[in-house]
């Protein structure tokens, strides 16, 4: 009864059993009527052929001889047929049949009026006489006399003998043979629908059990027996019913749940890298900061003044360096959590670059390190965040910078396409191995690779910068790509729309 099968079934045999019941009512009904009308039509003109036959009242009085002989008669002739004479009112003058049988004095006379006029279709029925409870079709004609209506005759054509056969064959073979009939067609029907119903719920019955094999399995673990299950439903004919289409969203909710789980795991194993890495970058500068604050506690008055000054230099920059690591882990944190919106507006692109080479000026020239700046001579206007496109352009030159051996090169192109504006730094650095191209921009990522390849924290980066760079750019819809070669140097590429001019 839990299942949906078996509700479904049980609603069906309850719809095929009222419909089959209706049915027979319906036959039962129609048919009465039909032989009711046929017989009323048949048997019609039995009135007047007795009213013409002879006179029934004469001078206002009763010609009962006359009745009885053409009611016998009549009787004879149609055992079922019952003769009455009435008044113009409708009261009974004169009957041939037993006086303690008839129970009614006075008949409605509009229904004999409505056959004689013919102004109802038929079958007519009338008042019985000998069973006032029920009404029956009859014949009617008007007694008349010199031109003067005297009354009716009134002829019943089912009296007591037609209930009494009636009820002999309500049990005959033909009634019980409508009936078996019926209930065959009923049960066949039955079964019909019960075979359509097996093929619905079947799929459905499938498509709960993969579903619920793919719940119980954690959500998609990785070639498990839910996932072959569901999959399996991929393989039944194409259709575009309800089921199939369910079918459809299943499968698609499927992959994707199992895209997020797996999206969830990988998170988790981030986050453990990123604190396993954090934790790593962030006891380094610490330790240190730590031993030498110790030393000038504890060797205060033994130390020199240039040695206690350079000490303190130490302690300045690795306060420094975690300045800059946790600044940057607090930007990546709002860049993946998308609490950051970019403020679009038009701007030379190359105004920008030019500003961003200057801040590292300095440091370049220190360390022998030429930086070129490559633009055409077309229009670089550009639509983007100008804030957060200066935060790319300082991340990738300190890449640079950081990758790059004193006495390299470094070279910032840019170039006018259809729509958009390319940029391109390019460093004569250490490159990048072919097998972590694929993987240097992946969140949390950044910083061991960075360590290994001399661009982490010993080289003033937090190691989170390209990580930073994937995230502004995704927000601008745009892709950043790269290319390496170790001990050659790296390009990194990227491309901003270019503004519209009004």
């Amino acid at each position: 009864m839990d299942s949906l099968f078996a509700r479904l079934s049980i609603a069906l045999l309850l719809i095929f059993a009222t419909l089959g019941g209706g049915f027979f009512i319906i036959e039962q009904w129609s048919t009465r009527q039909y032989y009711e009308e046929l017989t009323q039509r048949l048997n019609a003109p039995i009135a007047m052929y007795v009213t013409d036959h002879a006179p029934l009242i004469i001078n206002g009085k009763v010609n009962y001889d006359e009745m009885d002989r053409l009611a016998q008669q009549t009787m004879m002739v149609n055992p079922t047929a019952e003769v009455y004479l009435l008044d113009p009112t409708g009261h009974i003058l004169s009957h041939a049949l037993p006086p303690n049988t008839v129970q009614l004095d006075k008949v409605d006379i509009e229904p004999l009026q409505a056959l004689i006029d013919n102004a109802e279709p038929m079958p007519i029925r009338g008042l019985d006489p000998r069973n006032p409870d029920r009404t029956k079709i009859f014949s009617a004609h008007p007694v008349m006399t010199d031109g003067q209506l005297q009354g009716y005759l009134y002829v019943i054509l089912g009296g007591r003998k037609y209930d009494e056969l009636a009820s002999s064959l309500r049990g005959s073979y033909v009634g019980k043979v409508s009936f078996s009939a019926i209930i065959a067609l009923v049960i066949a029907a039955f079964l019909a629908g019960l075979l359509v119903l097996n093929l619905l719920t079947g799929r459905l019955t499938r498509l709960t059990n993969a579903v619920q094999a793919f719940t119980d399995s954690d959500f998609a673990i990785p070639n498990s027996k839910a996932i072959s299950e569901l999959q399996a439903s991929k393989s039944e004919p194409t259709s575009r019913d309800e089921i199939s289409r369910l079918t459809t969203a299943v499968n698609a909710m499927a992959n994707k749940i199992e895209e997020q789980f797996n999206g969830l795991k990988e998170t988790d194993r981030l986050r453990r890298e990123l604190i396993n890495n954090v934790s790593h970058d962030l006891r380094t500068p610490l330790a240190s900061m730590l031993g030498y604050v110790d030393t000038l506690l504890l060797k205060n008055g033994q130390l020199r003044s240039a040695e206690r000054q350079h000490y303190l230099k130490i302690v300045r920059k690795h306060t420094s360096r975690l300045e800059v690591m946790i600044g940057d882990l607090f930007e990546l944190s709002k860049l993946e959590a998308g609490s950051v919106q970019p403020c679009m507006e038009s701007f030379p692109l190359a105004e920008l670059l030019q500003d961003v080479c200057q801040e590292f000026e300095l440091e370049a020239t220190q360390r022998d390190i030429d930086i070129t700046f490559n633009k055409e001579p077309t229009a670089t206007l550009v639509y983007a965040d100008i804030a957060l496109v200066q935060r790319v352009l300082e991340n990738l030159l300190r890449n640079a910078l950081n990758s790059t051996t004193n006495g390299g090169r470094i070279s910032l192109e840019l170039k006018a396409l259809a729509d958009k504006v390319a940029v391109a730094v390019v460093d004569t650095g250490c490159g990048i191995p072919a097998d972590k191209l694929d993987t240097i921009f992946e969140r949390f990522y950044s910083s061991g690779t960075s360590r290994s390849l001399g661009v982490g924290p010993d080289n003033g980066s937090s190691g989170l910068g390209l990580a930073i760079v994937k995230r502004i750019l995704d927000l601008h819809g745009c892709r950043i790509t790269v290319s390496s070669i170790v001990d050659k140097g790296s390009c990194f590429e990227f491309e901003l729309p270019m503004a519209r001019l009004a």
